[in-house]
């Protein structure tokens, strides 16, 4: 594999009459590359702004991720400003933390690996952190799934002015939004085409910390649209790690960790912004707790999908398959619907019942924790697929599928007292 010594972040560059940003990379200054995302035209660019110039050099710097796992170079650059010690500190951290999975998975060591330069002298702007509060006009960063239609439901529920945003633009997202009755904002990202092609040509490829990005740029969209809060529908579980790896918890979903949210509202606070507020009002909440809210709102049943898989599926094959059926988040979303919907209901959504496929008894193993580990997908914890599986298994829709007499022959027994259990998992409410 090439080898190359610096990773550079070169420049930002913010193109008000384009409605446009350009993020810029290099590979000691022969590899260029060149991000642009194209915000909506309804925005305000109102240049200089201090604060603007602090999100765009955050999202410059999470943005690099994707192109300094290429090669990982031993020495990181900084033209595009200067960082404290306290910032430093951060994004060692984030680039650390979340890459640990593609670090697993290339078989990495990580360790001293990633040392962002810093100036000798601490001073950052400091802004006093906002209290928490309900938001008057919120941005909602939107994927489509259960969980942020139940923030929305739940900001509604508040009286709440709400726009949703998408990253990336699709057809599926503009369906909700329209059934959610909610204006859409929507961003296009333009990856470099040099990332593919040196991927295909071998060079390192894996998960990156996409929440931390989207975060960044949700604060930059908040500001150009004098929103007052971002708000994210991280659950609680998000925190619960996959497999240790040279001394560190991996955790597919670091970026939407308890622990990165507490640094990532210190760094907007200090660092950024104070007149916006970063909520998260599902991070109380279990999985379990956020598909019975869910199912609540049959609005969304034929639309809402959580499969990764889906905007190749319903683009290339079906425009209405919305679930893939094989991957871990199609089985466990299928079991905390399962926990609450007949079984007709949850089929109709699928297209299949899943319960049925024999294929998925190693995933569901490995789900509910009696086999390998979590695996490296948005799923929850073992504690919350035996959850579902109880509540659905009392169900006589499910109780004579292959998964469900599976789990009841080989994992109901070890659950000390499952009413328990859903009762833990119930408890909580929203921190709104």
């Amino acid at each position: 594999m090439q080898t190359y010594n610096r990773f550079i972040f070169e420049s930002y560059n913010l193109h008000p009459e384009k409605s446009l940003i350009e993020l810029h990379y290099s590979l000691d200054d022969q590899v260029k590359f060149t991000e642009t995302l194209t915000l909506p035209d309804s925005l305000k660019f109102e240049l200089p702004n201090d604060e603007l110039d602090a999100a765009l050099f955050a999202l410059h710097l999470a943005g690099g991720a994707s192109y300094y796992k290429l090669y990982l170079p031993k020495t990181i650059e900084i033209r595009s400003g200067h960082l404290s010690r306290r910032q430093a500190d951060f994004w060692n951290e984030l680039y650390t933390q979340g890459l640990g999975e593609f670090f697993y998975s290339n078989k990495i060591d990580f360790r001293g690996l990633i040392i962002f330069p810093a100036m000798r002298t601490d001073s950052p702007v400091y802004h006093p952190s906002p209290k928490p509060s309900t938001p008057e006009r919120a941005l909602v960063p939107f994927g489509g799934g259960k969980d942020s239609i139940v923030t929305t439901e739940l900001l509604r529920s508040l009286g709440v002015d709400q726009t949703l945003l998408r990253v990336r633009p699709h057809p599926l997202i503009t369906t909700l939004a329209h059934t959610a009755r909610l204006p859409l904002l929507e961003i296009e990202r333009t990856l470099d085409p040099q990332l593919a092609a040196l991927n295909a040509a071998g060079a390192y490829n894996g998960h990156v910390p996409i929440t931390a990005y989207i975060s960044f740029l949700s604060i930059i969209t908040a500001i150009l649209g004098n929103f007052d809060a971002v708000v994210f529908s991280n659950e609680r579980s998000s925190s619960y790690g996959n497999i240790d790896y040279l001394g560190m918890t991996i955790n597919h979903q670091w970026s939407k960790s308890l622990e990165f949210e507490n640094s990532l509202k210190t760094y907007i606070a200090q660092f950024i912004t104070s007149s916006v507020q970063y909520l998260n009002p599902l991070r109380p909440l279990s999985e379990l707790k956020i598909a019975q809210l869910f199912a609540s709102h049959p609005q969304y049943f034929e639309q809402a999908t959580s499969c990764n898989r889906n905007w190749t599926l319903i683009t290339t094959m079906n425009a209405n398959k919305r679930w893939c059926g094989t991957c871990p988040k199609c089985a466990f979303s299928f079991a905390l619907f399962a926990a609450f919907l007949p079984e007709f209901t949850v089929t109709a959504m699928f297209g299949e019942n899943l319960f049925n496929n024999a294929k998925l008894l190693p995933l569901y193993r490995e789900l509910w924790g009696e086999e390998g580990f979590k695996p490296f997908e948005c799923v929850g914890t073992p504690e919350e697929t035996q959850a579902a599986l109880y509540l659905a298994s009392k169900n006589p829709d499910y109780s004579e599928s292959v998964v469900i007499k599976t789990f009841r022959a080989s994992a109901l027994s070890g659950i000390q007292d499952p009413e328990q259990l859903t009762a833990e998992l119930f408890s909580s409410e929203p921190a709104l």
